[in-house]
């Protein structure tokens, strides 16, 4: 055999042993690779200091747990553990919280059968979930604010120093919600405000706005429209109210917390991808749980 045949054949050989290789590298890596070092990478890649005081933890589960599959989601509910439990994606990352209070404060529930049943299904399960609010919301940008961009279609419309910040050639406002309604899959989008109303600059406060600082978003020079998730009715809501009551050209639009927020959670799911490769990640939507009497019931 000739030494060219010998030396091609080398080099087939060493490609086909670098590759399995890598194959067993990865086989390896994703037998290593477990909850708490991939909230590290977490940690590490979101770009600020990790705070001391924070509600980003996990808060079911092990951190040793060997991670089969990633899912991120908006609320972790019991149908959405559910569904990331028969899909082998037992990390699930979570925007709010599963135990119904923002601090993951759960001695009130300890004798509750609702929230046994839950946290009985997550042990059951071997799931590990780990609330990450803060952060998502602390990076630059704002994590929540690039996906609801991105899902609303309005890059062009935003404003690059503040992407909650959108201008529009003066659409009127029912022209405005109808496109939020339809690009988001709304089904209890209330709005406050005149239909015909034109729209050149709208502020988001994605999620929950309070009293403070919803009056002066709302009432900020020059915005026509204040979008947000949900408000104290009887706070900002009687406020807008008064206020287009005395005479001001302004609208709010109420979109409802998880929907509000939820498309920040699948641009999560394409962030995790880019330095988690060794699982798979899977976003996984929190249905909106309202319904109208209006509405065609199956």
């Amino acid at each position: 055999m000739s030494s060219k045949v010998l030396s091609r054949r080398n080099v087939v050989l060493g490609g086909m042993a670098a590759t399995s290789g890598r194959l067993a590298l990865t086989k390896q890596s994703r037998a290593r690779l477990t909850a708490a070092e991939a909230i590290e990478r977490i940690q590490k890649m979101v770009g600020i200091p990790w705070r001391v005081k924070t509600v980003d933890k996990i808060v079911a589960g092990r951190p040793d747990m060997i991670v089969g599959g990633i899912a991120t989601t908006m609320m972790a509910t019991l149908n959405v553990l559910k569904h990331a439990a028969a899909a082998g994606k037992n990390l699930v990352i979570t925007h709010e919280t599963p135990f119904y209070m923002r601090q993951d404060e759960t001695g009130d529930l300890a004798d509750d059968a609702t929230f046994r049943f839950k946290e009985k299904f997550i042990r059951e399960h071997d799931l590990t979930v780990f609330h990450f609010h803060d952060h998502w919301h602390a990076r630059r940008p704002d994590g929540i604010a690039v996906g609801m961009m991105r899902a609303l279609g309005w890059a062009h419309n935003a404003d690059q120093q503040d992407i909650r910040r959108f201008v529009f050639p003066g659409v009127p406002l029912l022209r405005l919600t109808k496109e939020i309604q339809s690009r988001l899959q709304v089904r209890t989008m209330r709005v406050v405000g005149d239909p015909k109303l034109p729209i050149h600059r709208a502020l988001a406060s994605w999620g929950y706005v309070s009293r403070m600082p919803g009056i002066p978003e709302f009432r900020e020079k020059g915005v026509d429209v204040l979008i947000a998730g949900e408000t104290r009715e009887w706070e900002l809501l009687e406020y807008v109210q008064d206020s287009i009551a005395k005479g001001d050209r302004k609208a709010l639009i109420l979109l409802g917390h998880v929907v509000s927020e939820e498309a920040g959670m699948k641009y999560c799911a394409d962030w995790l991808r880019s330095f988690v490769p060794e699982v798979p990640i899977e976003f996984i939507p929190t249905p909106e749980p309202f319904w109208g009497p209006n509405e065609r019931m199956v």
